[in-house]
């Protein structure tokens, strides 16, 4: 979820379930100690609970990560093992951490004597078409040990040599039975699923074998979908009234922030295209607040062009 989950996306999904846990893009032990700290790390209070992934390799490095991230007040340090990406695997680390799970435990142990909140991990079922399972189950053995209680699963090997990234999130073949065995033979682990869940359906059958779901691109792509899961999952009374409401929060939200940001409103509002997923008139709405041409506007005279937009649609049938 590199440039997607960023702290104005987490503004808008937090409008929508003031319950589920919230993951930031990966950040790099590199570019937080070498970069923009406050660009990486700034959030806002309404965020919570939220949690902060880390890519690295180097456990005193990863230490003093988790404990700047502890600073800023995160609510948990996830250490990504998942990434198969060949720029992270340059770096060594991402999915290729699997193939070494004593570093990965050294790391862990390391965070978490360097913080007090919870330090968890996510990662893959293999690497490349190995489909042995004691492979994943030895690697979240060792890492177990070290004092790590959440695993985070996507239920994928990755692929490491011949896909892109995008490719190693579909050709892979999903094998959720792993993440189910692996919750049986570890019963005392916190074990999350991840990949490939697009609807409640799915969701309520992952649960009925594991401690909870980890959803991804659909969210993003639907986020409206978020708006029933603090009743339908917490048993919590939903935040979001409906689409219109969450719409005008942050196009307030866009006001004031945009004239700090490179991108002004649409840094924002990119990630609100997804909003009106299914509905009609849903088309010519985003195409309004994808128009580059109109990014010298405010944010509110764009609302209002949108809702025009719409509601021509939906007397027009186009």
């Amino acid at each position: 979820m590199m440039e997607w989950t960023d702290r104005h996306c987490r503004w808008l999904h937090r409008q929508l379930t003031r319950c589920a846990r919230l993951y930031t893009e990966m950040v790099t032990t590199g570019a937080l100690l070498h970069g923009d700290a406050r660009r990486l790390l700034a959030f806002d209070p309404i965020e919570h609970p939220v949690a902060l992934q880390l890519g690295g390799n180097d456990a005193r490095e990863l230490a003093v990560c988790a404990r700047i991230g502890e600073a800023w007040g995160y609510d948990e340090i996830n250490l990504n093992c998942g990434c198969p990406s060949p720029r992270v695997q340059r770096g060594a680390f991402g999915a290729c951490l699997m193939e070494h799970p004593t570093l990965v435990a050294q790391c862990v142990r390391a965070m978490r004597d360097a913080v007090q909140i919870p330090v968890t991990v996510k990662h893959r079922i293999g690497i490349d078409r190995v489909q042995d399972y004691a492979f994943v189950r030895d690697f979240v053995g060792a890492v177990a040990e070290a004092g790590c209680a959440v695993f985070i699963v996507h239920a994928r090997n990755a692929w490491l040599d011949g896909l892109s990234p995008a490719e190693n999130r579909t050709v892979p073949p999903l094998r959720v039975e792993v993440v189910y065995r692996l919750k049986r033979d570890f019963p005392h682990l916190t074990i999350v699923v991840n990949g490939g869940v697009t609807t409640d359906a799915q969701v309520a059958e992952h649960l009925r074998h594991v401690d909870g779901v980890m959803v991804g691109r659909q969210a993003y792509h639907n986020p409206w979908w978020l708006a029933s899961w603090d009743e339908r999952y917490f048993g919590m009374h939903g935040v979001a009234a409906d689409r219109d409401a969450v719409e005008a929060r942050l196009v307030d939200y866009m006001a004031r922030h945009a004239p700090t940001l490179p991108g002004g409103w649409y840094a924002i509002a990119r990630h609100m295209l997804g909003l009106r997923h299914g509905q009609p008139g849903a088309r010519r709405w985003r195409q309004v607040w994808s128009d580059h041409r109109l990014k010298s506007l405010p944010p509110h005279e764009v609302a209002q062009r949108a809702r025009q937009a719409l509601e021509r649609s939906l007397v027009t049938g186009k």
